[in-house]
């Protein structure tokens, strides 16, 4: 009786688990899913705007992201995008872009885009 109640859960005893609560490794996998977008290259403090290096996919005005280093954990709505002072659309892989951001960034945060909720 006293090994049931203090051994290990094992992966299918948490698998169970989580059906138990009514959601399948599916779902909670599209809850937490999130795409790596790029990299946060510099970030000028007067304007509040980060330069993003995009490394996977593209970046678009009105998506949702995530900006997540060290100390920083933020999620926002991208509002504009540009590129040598120029507003633009949408930026793709190999290009760096000056987003405005709500809170300070730092250097190597990672940016992840959400998806739309």
């Amino acid at each position: 009786m006293l090994f049931k109640l203090f051994r290990k859960k094992s992966s299918k005893d948490r698998e169970t688990q989580d059906v138990k609560k009514g959601t399948t490794k599916s779902q909670m996998k599209k809850k937490t899913s999130k795409k790596e977008v790029g990299r946060i290259t510099h970030y000028f403090p007067k304007v509040k705007v980060g330069v993003v290096k995009i490394t996977n996919g593209y970046l678009k005005a009105g998506d949702l992201i995530y900006i997540k280093g060290h100390t920083t954990d933020f999620k926002q709505k991208v509002t504009s995008i540009e590129i040598d002072n120029k507003p633009v659309l949408k930026v793709q892989k190999p290009k760096e872009a000056g987003i405005l951001v709500k809170s300070r960034v730092r250097i190597k945060d990672k940016v992840y885009k959400l998806p739309a909720t």
